[in-house]
């Protein structure tokens, strides 16, 4: 039987390994299908390369200006201001022990829903914001846990590297969309039919992609959790409490209010849409979330691991306190 230290080195290789993998297919697959489109149609160079700084644009445009829109949709404000200095204290002392030059701006988001996010681009420098429902919430201990594993998205640039593989689905959408409405209105030119038929199948391909941009969401996050389980004591325990506490106290919120601060779900620690109803003893209700079976079909298109898998992957760091 594998002690403590070896299955955590095995689960963070498999990890590792997983991540660089389907970096790497992901980007073979889009060079095929660029290739093998520009061939079979002969795009003029000209056109592909407009598509493609469109679509980047777009995206490096989104992701400076992307902070600001958080801050207002989250209502959020520096953690000294907001009567918290703690979570202040707490992100420059985790900063620290991350091996971080500098730590990252801390904030509370004004709003009702228990998470935390980290976030940033170059105009406003990394920043780490957990919400008031959270920090009033969650013993602080649990708390610190959520912070290292935002740190840890800070750590990894997975802000910046989620944009980049983001990219690569937009450029087969729009290039899709471009032929599909091309061969549309032009179906009685030369080959406009089969012109209309590759654009709707690079925008079915866009789907596909998008799912394997979900699947490196969900290991971004078993990432970032090894990395608070690593740099925050008792850190896979308190973020198992913390993660199952985020779900209880989600379970007590409406729907159409949870609803309303989706737009930015793939940076929270938690889906606010996946709650438990549950109470009492919360090492009990962990237990209890551990052993529920996973829903692959509903994981495919989260952003999230199931609560479940992410519990139980967990325990690989349990012994890991610094």
């Amino acid at each position: 039987m594998s002690s403590a230290p070896e299955r955590a080195r095995l689960s963070l290789v498999k990890l590792r390994v997983a991540m660089l993998g389907t970096w790497a297919l992901i980007t073979a697959l889009a060079s095929l299908l660029f290739v093998a489109v520009l061939a079979l149609l002969r795009i003029p160079l000209l056109n592909f390369y407009s598509i493609i700084g469109f679509v980047v644009f777009f995206h490096v445009f989104q992701w400076l200006i992307g902070p600001y829109m958080i801050n207002a949709i989250y209502r959020v404000r520096p953690a000294s201001e907001a009567g918290m200095p703690w979570v202040e204290e707490a992100v420059n002392r985790l900063s620290v022990s991350a091996g971080m030059d500098r730590p990252p701006k801390a904030y509370v988001a004004e709003i009702d829903i228990p998470n935390a996010f980290a976030y940033g681009s170059p105009l406003t420098g990394p920043m780490v914001a957990v919400t008031r429902r959270l920090a009033e919430s969650l013993p602080r201990e649990e708390v610190e846990a959520v912070i290292g594993h935002e740190l840890g998205h800070i750590k990894h640039r997975d802000v910046l590297f989620m944009m980049a593989v983001s990219i690569i689905p937009a450029i087969i959408y729009y290039l899709g969309y471009t032929l599909f409405v091309s061969g549309a209105y032009g179906g009685r030119r030369e080959g406009g039919g089969s012109v209309f038929l590759v654009g709707l199948v690079l925008m079915a391909f866009s789907f596909v992609f998008n799912l394997f941009v979900f699947y490196i969401s969900r290991l971004r996050e078993y990432y970032a959790d090894y990395f608070a389980a690593k740099i925050v004591r008792n850190g896979a325990r308190n973020l198992q409490r913390a993660l199952v506490r985020i779900m209880m106290l989600s379970g007590r919120i409406r729907r159409d209010e949870a609803a309303h601060f989706e737009q930015f779900k793939a940076f929270l620690i938690a889906d606010p849409e996946i709650s438990i109803q549950a109470f009492g003893d919360v090492d009990a209700v962990v237990e209890r979330v551990k052993n529920t079976k996973a829903n692959t079909i509903v994981e495919l298109f989260s952003t999230h691991p199931d609560p479940a898998k992410r519990l139980r992957a967990l325990d690989n760091y349990v012994f890991s306190t610094p």
